[in-house]
């Protein structure tokens, strides 16, 4: 069984560790270096405040400055064109705000350490898989923990890994290696073992599911190699790897996932039903339509800046 890496200071907090100026082990650009500095400066002043400014601020910051600096109305809308045309202009004005301002709230309490996983542990685990769950850890039957990039992800990774669940998440490296490199050290405070997409990365999670581990996944963005399924009601792109790990090696597949509450800084953790073995593409459409559901209930929690239904 995974466990819990020692509780430290919030990411960035450690001068000799978080802010370190090495060079990482992949190659970056100038560019790169100077918009992480930049990065490091604004989570600095942040991570100064007390946590229950510092969250709504960050959200702020990013819905006010962040996201049209980087061209995400439009992106938001031109989603939204797809997957909701028909969407009322005043709806879609909200959740041009709304929708930085959740993925603001994210990333500064992943950032946050023991403060954020102080407020996740403590969270109940609410919903139809919930017995499912517990009866595959006593079993030591494989779990796959499939979410979406949908309020905060990584509170139910830390409401679960305090309650002693073997969970691992599987993570795609950002483009940046100086912001990979402290963002990885920032969820790597969240919970232990972390899978680097690739092929070393991809045989220890594989190692880790087989001996009866459970592995944290976010199939919610479109990939290349993917298959043509439906999210929306529009053609996406959907990688199977989930379902086929499910099916490979006999893991139940279970929809999860932590919505953001009305004070804008608890999470209700949801543990959905299992879904049924089927063939690989049926069980991944089952995810897609699962997080379909909760985005129409919750639209304004899902990360809708993802190029999730380029051709």
């Amino acid at each position: 069984m995974s466990g819990i890496v020692k509780r430290g200071q919030p990411a960035l907090r450690n001068a000799d560790e978080r802010m370190t100026n090495a060079r990482p082990a992949r190659k970056g650009t100038t560019t790169q270096w100077l918009a992480d500095r930049l990065i490091r400066a604004v989570l600095w002043v942040l991570l100064a405040l007390p946590y229950r400014w510092r969250v709504p601020f960050c959200g702020w910051v990013m819905a006010h400055v962040a996201a049209p600096l980087a061209g995400w109305p439009k992106r938001i809308r031109d989603n939204l064109a797809i997957a909701q045309p028909d969407m009322p202009a005043e709806d879609i004005a909200r959740l041009v705000a709304h929708v930085p301002d959740n993925i603001g709230r994210t990333i500064i309490e992943i950032y946050s350490g023991p403060e954020f996983i102080a407020r996740a542990t403590s969270l109940p685990l609410t919903g139809e898989g919930v017995d499912a769950l517990e009866a595959a850890r006593r079993e030591n039957r494989p779990v796959i923990l499939a979410t979406g990039h949908f309020g905060n992800y990584d509170a139910v990774r830390a409401a679960l890994i305090a309650r002693g669940y073997p969970l691992g998440a599987l993570y795609r490296p950002m483009a940046n290696p100086w912001v990979n490199d402290h963002y990885v050290r920032a969820i790597g405070t969240i919970g232990q073992p972390l899978f680097e997409r690739g092929r070393h990365g991809m045989g220890q999670m594989l190692r880790h599911l087989k001996s009866g581990g459970m592995l944290g996944i976010l199939p919610d963005q479109r990939m290349a190699a993917g298959v043509k399924l439906t999210f929306f009601g529009a053609e996406a792109l959907t990688a199977l790897s989930a379902a086929e790990m499910a099916l490979k090696y006999n893991a139940m597949l279970i929809p999860t996932y932590a919505i953001r509450q009305p004070d804008g800084l608890s999470f209700r953790i949801v543990i959905d039903a299992p879904i049924a073995h089927a063939t690989a593409e049926g069980m991944t459409q089952a995810l897609n339509d699962n997080l379909e559901r909760l985005v129409r209930e919750y639209p304004d929690q899902w990360f809708w800046i993802h190029r999730r239904w380029k051709p």
